[in-house]
């Protein structure tokens, strides 16, 4: 039988992880009676730098079931480091890993029809959501456009899908071959290449505590997934300037005839308004070639992804 690893990435969640871990482990448990997977299959929650009781809670649910083992991170990382640092861990040992948000608004009931599929051959298996009713109509569209925006720039997701998602031991181990600083694992899983499929759920609400991502946080990871995936905007950039130097071109052409024709108009309203779109285009272009700089900058220097402090388990 093949042993099932969970990787919880969890910050500030000492209001649903108990719940969470009860939850999880029952699943796991009904899989393990029905000779399902191997006994040993366990859960690693990763504490991703939490300020609450989310790593004491980890402690004690170890103490009382064998089955949970926790990382913790000397600081906050982020959510896809969280992720890596898990799976870098189920890996180990591990067949197939599923990883999974701890305010399970990702419906956990879908794990067992994960499984099935694993079991008939599927290396990845995407958790992908049917319906956006939980969602803000801000929420709901601004997603629905960086699907779309990211489809036109070559970046291949799958929609309506975030990190819940199971992956094969092959799965992982090739996932955890890109070394890059400026992760987007979402973007990332797509290219590896193996057999997939999908499993489709209802979305909840949480159950206590407050999302993580807030816009300022969603806005960043968009950028991050777009700029990590793609170089269409630097070339939008390159587009932009051609246009704009075939405009100065005609411009030119325009005014030698006009002073020609003796048709010459003095205004200062449109030599104005052209230096402020020009100047505009000019600080944008800068903005954009300036991040794949710094992105390269960070990647050269090569720094660890995240920082253990303990583990458990």
């Amino acid at each position: 039988m093949k042993k099932l690893t969970i990787v919880i990435p969890a910050f500030d969640e000492e209001e649903v992880l108990p719940s969470t871990l009860q939850r999880l482990l029952k699943i796991e448990n009904n899989l393990i009676t029905a000779q399902t997977i191997n006994p040993d299959s366990n859960i690693i929650v990763v504490d991703d730098g939490s300020t609450d009781k989310t790593w004491s809670l980890i402690t004690e649910a170890n103490k009382r079931d064998s089955h949970v083992a926790g990382i913790k991170f000397s600081r906050n990382f982020g959510h896809q480091n969280a992720l890596i640092a898990g799976m870098t861990e189920a890996v180990k040992t591990a067949d197939v890993i599923v990883s999974i948000d701890a305010d399970l608004q990702d419906d956990p009931d879908a794990i067992p029809a994960m499984v099935h599929k694993f079991l008939a051959g599927t290396d990845i298996v995407y958790g992908v959501r049917n319906n956006r009713d939980t969602d803000t109509w801000f929420k709901r569209t601004s997603a629905n456009l960086f699907y779309k925006t990211l489809n036109l720039l070559g970046v291949k997701l799958v929609q309506n899908h975030a990190d819940f998602r199971l992956m094969s031991k092959r799965a992982v181990q090739t996932l955890l071959q890109y070394k890059e600083r400026n992760l987007f694992i979402r973007g990332i899983i797509p290219m590896l290449g193996f057999k997939s499929e999908k499993i489709y759920y209802k979305r909840t609400p949480r159950m206590a505590g407050k999302s993580k991502y807030p816009l300022k946080k969603m806005l960043a990871f968009a950028w991050n997934g777009i700029t990590s995936l793609s170089i269409a905007p630097v070339r939008t950039v390159l587009l932009l300037g051609v246009f704009a130097s075939l405009l100065g071109v005609i411009a030119l052409l325009y005014s030698f005839i006009s002073k020609w024709m003796g048709l010459t108009v003095h205004g200062w309203s449109s030599l104005m308004i052209s230096i402020w779109i020009l100047g505009g285009f000019q600080m944008i272009s800068l903005g954009i070639i300036g991040e794949y700089i710094g992105k390269l900058t960070t990647e050269t220097k090569k720094r660890t992804r995240f920082t253990i402090e303990s583990k458990i388990g």
